[in-house]
């Protein structure tokens, strides 16, 4: 009688959307470092990325029928995942920004410090760049970094960097809805009201793509910053009422 395959332990997360000429990389990247649950949500390409998907047998796809935004993706990858009872998850991005070598390292540092969220800061001591962060992209994240200091003290240096690692148990209840950019600062605010315990770790500061597009309505600064401060103050009176 063939005994049955173990209950994955660790699962990594990557939310794609129109990554055709990268994701394979990325994958083999993956690949080469966890051999565990890899997860992967199609968030609705229409540029062949469905198709290099489908070859794989080493990943548990999740598609959505058309673009439903990053945070919504992500969001369904952590959902799954905490579902199926692993105990650490890691999320990273398909863009070529995150380096997955470093993902053994950031599921052992959840087990050696305790911590409920490993996340990843480009701005430690530490980060090596590569390539130059765009102004406006830099000064908004020192915005939002700063006001989330405000009010948590974490002391973050890096409020947007989305490789992290988590403990799959403490954020499993956390009702994440917002489906676009800002899905960050709702994970902050409801982990902060939650008592949820974090430290960064410094990972390479990667920009291949300085015309990156957030959307029409988002590519001017203060629009985004608005944006991002007002999904940051809803969860919090959310989570305070």
């Amino acid at each position: 009688m063939r005994e049955s395959a173990p209950p994955p332990r660790d699962a990594v997360v990557v939310p794609v959307y129109n990554e055709a000429p990268r994701v394979r990389e990325v994958l083999r990247a993956v690949r080469a470092v966890f051999d565990d649950l890899l997860i992967v949500v199609d968030d609705g390409s229409d540029d062949g990325t469905g198709c290099v998907l489908a070859e794989r047998e080493d990943i548990v796809l999740l598609r959505h029928g058309h673009n439903e935004g990053y945070g919504r993706a992500l969001a369904d990858g952590l959902r799954y995942a905490a579902s199926l009872g692993v105990e650490r998850i890691v999320t990273m991005d398909c863009d070529g920004q995150h380096e997955p070598k470093h993902i053994p390292e950031f599921l052992q540092l959840v087990s050696d410090t305790g911590a409920d969220v490993v996340s990843g800061s480009r701005y430690l001591p530490g980060s090596v760049a590569v390539g130059a962060a765009p102004a406006d992209r830099r000064a908004v994240n020192e915005r939002v970094t700063e006001m989330i200091n405000e009010r948590t003290r974490w002391g973050l240096t890096d409020a947007f960097c989305g490789f992290k690692a988590y403990r799959a148990a403490a954020i499993a209840g956390l009702p994440l809805e917002e489906p676009g950019y800002a899905l960050p600062l709702e994970l902050w605010a409801r982990a902060w009201a939650r008592d949820l315990t974090v430290v960064e770790a410094a990972v390479e500061r990667i920009y291949n793509d300085q015309d990156r597009s957030f959307g029409e309505d988002l590519d001017d600064p203060e629009r985004r910053l608005g944006y991002y401060r007002d999904v940051w103050m809803r969860t919090l009176e959310e989570e305070s009422g």
